[in-house]
């Protein structure tokens, strides 16, 4: 099978718009489809020119609103419109429409029958927004009516299980043209790994317009390109990737994706979404995955899952890398190294970390690598967490002190402020003023001689460090300690220094 296609999705008002778009992104996608149902009305007269109009083979869709699209007239409208886009064919290929799309209930033979006779290549689709569809191979053999259209199924998985139902069919499906997509955060996969899926093309959109298609996860044609190496993936190709919950924004795929390309390592790192770490680990099984970083919020339930333990995870009960050799997945830490690395450049090489008392905001899966490393310094701690018997179990481990995190306990963090360590996800892609919400230690008035090592990397200046800053206070984030507990993580997958 030929190498899979990108098509870039066009949903401008105007014919300009989407020409313009199309000129700016046309090195990074091989098909523009005109998505003719976002077009003004006077605009949709104009359709006919549109292919000779840019250098991109294009596909013609006007999608209906049930189908995610944005056409509310009635099918005869519709097809009034097919029928002038597709009239008066050019002798010149290139001047015409090279693919149509008709939804799978949508057969009209005149205008079919016009398609076939220029040349125009139908992908016959169905599309459902809000379920899985589980009988892709059968569904998709059905809608061949003539056997020369190109299936293409859209769903929206519920769970990433049925991501790997897709990746499964689609293996039996080497015998005509298809495009399978699961939408969607959880979808990603199918779309970054589609020769693996054995697509036709995958869909993206310009990021002038990704907020039309932000719910069916379209990736933007610069980013496939030039972060996921997109046309470089190959069924030879060795996948890596990164598994939490939400996990809405990460920067590791820049990091391992850049060391790829810098070593000459044919591999991809991609985010594998899922609210389960069993249907993570099952994911990877089936598609071959090779490692995975583990983030919010597996770092201690993935130890269930795994074979064998490093010493540091043993030691420090939680774990954000898992390896699979022979079978079995291996798990390690590698935060804690990362968090020391990043940890000692914030202080300094002067600072004494024996004589430092430190607040540990938090008593998660991150909070026990950073409170192994803060012993290994020689520092006292005490751990501060909503729940105090968690705060109480991770603590006794070190022989740190304990406290409720609430304004009760403003006293004791004052007492521990010389480095405050906050480790939880509070303040996460939080945007907007200061609150409770985004700021874990909303009750504590900074002095301003604190230190405040914030893990969290997105955005790069939390709420919390916002206010320790304004307050005079030396503040970090978490975006080195990301990068160097990555660079571990890239050796232990590739056995190569990042």
């Amino acid at each position: 099978m030929s190498q899979p296609l990108i098509c870039m999705t066009l949903t401008g008002k105007t014919i300009e718009e989407d020409i313009k778009l199309t000129q700016k992104y046309e090195k990074y996608c091989d098909v523009v489809e005109l998505r003719a149902d976002h077009l003004d009305e006077n605009e949709q007269l104009l359709i006919r020119k549109f292919p000779a109009l840019v250098k991109k083979p294009c596909i013609l869709t006007i999608r209906r609103d049930s189908d995610g699209g944005n056409w509310t007239g009635n099918d005869f409208s519709r097809t009034n419109l097919f029928g002038r886009a597709l009239a008066f064919a050019d002798p010149d290929k290139k001047r015409n429409f090279a693919y149509v799309d008709f939804e799978e209930d949508y057969h009209i033979p005149s205008i079919q029958d016009a398609a076939q006779a220029f040349g125009v290549r139908i992908i016959r689709s169905c599309h459902n927004m809000t379920d899985p569809i589980s009988n892709l191979r059968k569904r998709c053999d059905a809608m061949r009516k003539t056997g020369y259209e190109i299936p293409k199924i859209a769903f929206m998985p519920k769970t990433l299980s049925d991501v790997v139902n897709l990746f499964h069919e689609s293996s039996l499906m080497t015998n005509y043209d298809h495009i399978l997509v699961a939408m969607g955060p959880e979808g990603m996969p199918s779309r970054i790994l589609t020769s693996i899926s054995n697509s036709y093309m995958t869909y993206t959109s310009p990021p002038e317009t990704s907020e039309k298609t932000a719910a069916i996860g379209h990736i933007d044609p610069v980013t496939l390109n030039d972060l996921y190496n997109f046309k470089g993936i190959s069924k030879s190709t060795q996948l890596f990737g990164i598994t939490g919950w939400p996990l809405v924004k990460t920067s590791s795929p820049e990091i391992h994706n850049m060391g790829y390309r810098h070593h000459d390592i044919d591999a991809v790192y991609f985010p594998i979404r899922s609210q389960l770490i069993s249907e993570s680990l099952n994911f990877a099984e089936q598609l071959d995955v090779k490692g995975m970083s583990v983030t919010i919020p597996f770092k201690e339930s993935v130890l269930y899952y795994l074979h064998e333990l490093s010493p540091e995870v043993m030691q420090i009960g939680a774990c954000n890398t898992v390896v699979r050799k022979n079978y079995k997945w291996i798990g390690y830490n590698t935060d804690c190294i990362g968090f020391e690395r990043a940890l000692l450049e914030f202080l300094g090489n002067n600072v004494k970390t024996k004589k430092m008392k430190v607040s540990i905001i938090g008593a998660g899966g991150a909070a026990k690598a950073i409170a192994y490393t803060v012993k290994k310094l020689g520092m006292k701690a005490c751990v501060f967490n909503r729940t105090l018997e968690t705060a109480q179990k991770l603590a006794e481990k070190y022989d740190f002190q304990a406290a409720k995190l609430d304004e009760t306990s403003a006293m004791i963090l004052d007492e521990y402020s010389s480095l405050i360590i906050q480790t939880t996800s509070v303040g996460m892609n939080a945007e907007g003023p200061i609150s409770p919400e985004n700021d874990p230690i909303y009750f504590y008035k900074f002095k301003g001689t604190e230190k405040i090592f914030d893990i969290v990397y997105v955005p790069a200046s939390t709420p919390v460090m916002r206010r320790a800053s304004a307050a005079g206070c030396k503040v970090c984030n978490g975006y080195k300690m990301l990068e160097y507990q990555a660079y571990e993580q890239f050796k232990l997958f590739t056995g190569v220094d990042y």
